[in-house]
């Protein structure tokens, strides 16, 4: 189960604006669930990575760019995850975090090769995957980089961040010395927040795996080959700091953080803001399977559609659909190992998969301003006769938001083509969410979404 490492806080200030800082530092915690680290990585990345840029004398907009670039440096980490999970045949969430523990030799790698590729599969398939990662390794990796890479800085745009972040991501993966990936760009051609986000990711990894001691030997290790010499120096006098480890592990690091951007720089967030950051991380959510591209804008649509046709006032559709488009933001705690399976999911893989709506309910919850929507987005697979999950809630207590919901979901879903069936026609769809009408789904809901078809706004 996702929970904070740190205590819970709300992503608005005492006049009720909502500020940016704060609510991607929440949506930060699911990029954490998606590279298997633990919970606070990015928030303790960031808050390294911005005592770094301070010491160095930046502030302003230099300084709010770095702050994001690190913040959100995994932007792109659900866009690989299929594909990491695929040609290193296993857990994708596991694989990523032990990645990230390797040395910085290339012995490591194949180390981690050896130890790490096909663990749980059959011989049969770990053969075929070590094969292939020998013969195509250095095409692989790049792939999987530049995938990592190229998708991050895409969302960074998205969430109206500025060209300086969308760059510094872009570069999170390149080295010092130029054997990085995709690129190959070496020393101050890589963006200064790229080079900044890197430091804070191997120190934050080592800290929270093996302590202080194994943080700094990794930064010492790699300075002049992956990390920038100056800005190693730089972090290790600012490590003898008295209290710099201890203030990692502290419960108000995330308030301490939202303090350290530059205060005649933060944003407040309006409506339309909120909307825009919703879209983006529906772009987060749904590149985890690339059988579920739009999938997220697509059920928000519906939603959007349903709740017109019932009657629902515009303010109530605009929360409705930042909750449909949201829904499965627990997915990016769901390995691609379970996401992907062709085949019928296992007892213990079942309830791993169904971990996702509550997930989607904790998560959500983290962020003040969208709180209100946390029980409508996780409620999407409770059934009126209370045989769904994650709570088991029946007719008296799913509200008509997630009704609608779950009619939207189960429609795309069946539509779309999935790993383990081809899309379903218009009619079929219906037939089947008829057929569950009054006992899984909400017949109101249903005719609404029937209307929808025959005027001809839906295929």
């Amino acid at each position: 189960m996702f929970q904070s490492s740190h205590a819970y806080f709300k992503a608005n200030d005492s006049s009720g604006q909502s500020r940016l800082a704060e609510i991607l530092g929440a949506f930060s915690y699911a990029l954490d669930l998606t590279e298997g680290q633990p919970a606070g990585h990015s928030i303790r990345a960031c808050w390294i990575g911005t005592q770094v840029a301070m010491a160095m004398g930046l502030n302003g907009d230099e300084l709010r760019d770095i702050y994001y670039a690190v913040l959100l440096k995994d932007l792109g980490c659900s866009a690989n995850a299929a594909r990491v999970s695929e040609m290193f045949a296993g857990d994708d969430r596991k694989l990523k975090h032990d990645f990230k523990l390797i040395g910085p030799q290339p012995e490591d790698f194949g180390a981690f090769v050896g130890g790490a590729v096909g663990v749980d599969a059959t011989p049969e398939v770990r053969e075929q995957a070590l094969c292939n990662l020998t013969e195509n390794v250095g095409e692989i990796m790049t792939d999987i980089m530049a995938t990592r890479c190229s998708r991050g800085a895409d969302i960074a745009r998205r969430l109206r961040l500025s060209e300086d972040v969308a760059q510094a991501i872009a570069h999170l993966d390149e080295h010092w010395d130029g054997g990085g990936l995709p690129l190959g760009i070496a020393g101050s051609n890589i963006h200064l927040g790229g080079r900044i986000a890197l430091l804070a990711q191997v120190v934050d990894v080592f800290y929270t795996a093996r302590g202080k001691d194994a943080a700094l030997a990794e930064v010492r290790n790699r300075a002049g080959s992956w990390l920038d010499p100056k800005l190693c120096a730089l972090f290790e006098k600012l490590s003898e700091a008295v209290g710099f480890w201890e203030e990692l592990a502290l419960e108000d690091l995330p308030e301490q953080l939202w303090a350290l951007e530059p205060a005649a720089q933060y944003i407040n967030v309006d409506e339309d803001y909120l909307d825009d950051i919703c879209f983006a991380f529906g772009y987060v959510i749904d590149a985890k399977s690339p059988d579920t591209a739009g999938h997220s804008a697509r059920v928000g649509m519906i939603a959007d559609k349903i709740a017109e046709i019932l009657g629902m006032g515009a303010a109530s559709r605009r929360v409705l659909r930042r909750a449909a488009i949201l829904h499965d933001v627990g997915k990016l705690g769901v390995s691609s190992s379970i996401l992907e399976k062709p085949g019928k999911l296992d007892a213990e893989e079942w309830e791993t998969m169904r971990s996702h709506a509550a997930l989607t309910t904790n998560i959500l919850g983290q962020i003040g301003v969208m709180s209100d929507m946390a029980m409508i987005a996780g409620s999407h697979h409770e059934r009126l006769d209370g045989k769904g999950y994650p709570l088991g809630l029946d007719e008296r207590s799913i509200a008509l938001e997630s009704r609608i919901i779950t009619v939207a979901d189960i429609y795309d879903a069946l539509t779309t083509d999935r790993p383990y069936r081809s899309a379903m026609s218009s009619e079929k769809a219906m037939a089947i969410l008829q057929s569950e009408t009054g006992t899984a789904v909400d017949q109101q809901c249903v005719e609404a979404l029937q209307d929808l078809i025959a005027q001809g706004q839906l295929s």
